[in-house]
């Protein structure tokens, strides 16, 4: 069990209420698969997936180990494993996840244990390079990939995608609508040439909001369901599900010309009243927000961050706030404190989240 006093809470209702904003911007009969990788953006994976299993069609985690966890959790949905390493195949057939083959490379060796384990119609997943380059076949791919599945019977493409690479950026419509339209070539020498018609998705989060006309049969919501659209506008439609907490520990007063913390980083000008808090760099608090640039709140008043940031605990300036050892803090409950303190540490909200410790304690609440 995880006794630590910072915990995280995730908010059941906001994350449906975010689900279910997006579900009404799709036709009645796309599908949402819902990315849970990273353990949920930094909150509990497991937990998501469990709430939202009946919410959404399919799951998508980054690495076998992710999908592992959801299965081990009894998660019954199709999980797609975007990421997925040869050395760790033959485990995702135990775990019927479904890998996403983006090279022949990765192809060839898992088709190898199809055959090995005499395998029909396998669910996998094509990836197609369209702008992103990062991940997937070349459109000049095509011929070679069609034929490759046209030789086997342990193979069956669930589903056929790409990512868009600036979708939220609308100065940048060009080059996604260049995406948008080499997909949909994409889609279209599969069509002709397949005698079943797999599922097509390529819009993320802000392609929903931003190129609802490329649909197709699928989107993937990430960031979307954790209270963000990449745009000022929508984050304001969405809700906030993750709410980081801790305690007071310690109360020092600190008198005249006196330092607090390593290398001495604060000195008070005056006397001081300096709290203590469970929570530091190893929990996912950026050294940046030290130094008085970032705060917390302590009985809903802003308390700057004094110092360097320690890998296990922050020390803030309480000197105008009534409080005692005990009280709660919150580090951040809302978008906005989110965004302020990725601004700060000059970085993005997925990169503050997903940067949560697994050793702070997560509450899930529905």
């Amino acid at each position: 069990m995880n006794h630590h006093v910072t915990v995280l809470e995730i908010d059941g209702k906001a994350l449906e209420h975010n689900l279910e904003y997006f579900k009404q911007k799709l036709h009645q009969e796309t599908k949402i698969l819902a990315v849970v990788k990273a353990f949920g953006y930094g909150s509990d994976g497991v937990q998501i997936a469990k709430f939202l299993e009946k919410k959404v069609a399919y799951f998508a985690v980054a690495y076998t180990h992710e999908g592992v966890a959801l299965r081990e959790a009894g998660i019954q949905t199709p999980i797609l494993v975007l990421h997925p390493q040869i050395p760790n195949l033959e485990l995702m057939l135990s775990y019927c996840l479904e890998p996403n083959l983006y090279h022949f490379k990765i192809a060839n060796a898992f088709l190898k244990i199809a055959k090995e384990n005499s395998l029909s119609d396998y669910p996998i997943h094509l990836k197609f390079n369209t702008g992103l380059n990062r991940l997937g076949f070349s459109e000049s791919d095509i011929p070679e990939v069609l034929a490759f599945f046209k030789n086997t019977k342990q193979l069956k493409i669930q589903s056929l995608f790409s990512h868009l690479a600036v979708s939220e950026d609308l100065e940048e419509q060009k080059f996604t609508e260049n995406q948008i339209g080499l997909f949909t070539h994409i889609v279209e020498e599969f069509k002709k040439h397949l005698d079943y018609t797999p599922i097509f998705h390529l819009l993320n989060t802000s392609g929903v909001l931003n190129y609802p006309r490329a649909q197709f049969d699928m989107v993937r919501i990430g960031i979307g369901l954790y209270g963000f659209g990449n745009d000022p506008i929508e984050t304001k439609q969405l809700k906030n599900t993750h709410n980081l907490k801790s305690i007071i520990s310690q109360i020092h007063s600190i008198e005249l010309g006196q330092t607090v913390g390593y290398n001495r980083a604060f000195v008070a000008k005056k006397k001081t009243l300096v709290a203590t808090i469970p929570i530091g760099h190893a929990d996912g608090i950026s050294r940046k927000l030290g130094n008085q640039k970032g705060n917390v709140l302590i009985q809903n008043q802003k308390a700057k961050i004094i110092g360097n940031v320690c890998m296990d605990m922050i020390m803030v300036d309480v000197t105008k706030i009534e409080c005692t050892e005990g009280d709660e803090v919150t580090v951040f409950n809302s978008q906005q404190m989110i965004q302020e303190i990725a601004d700060i540490a000059t970085t993005i909200p997925y990169e503050t989240l997903t940067g949560i410790s697994q050793r702070v304690h997560k509450i899930f609440k529905q």
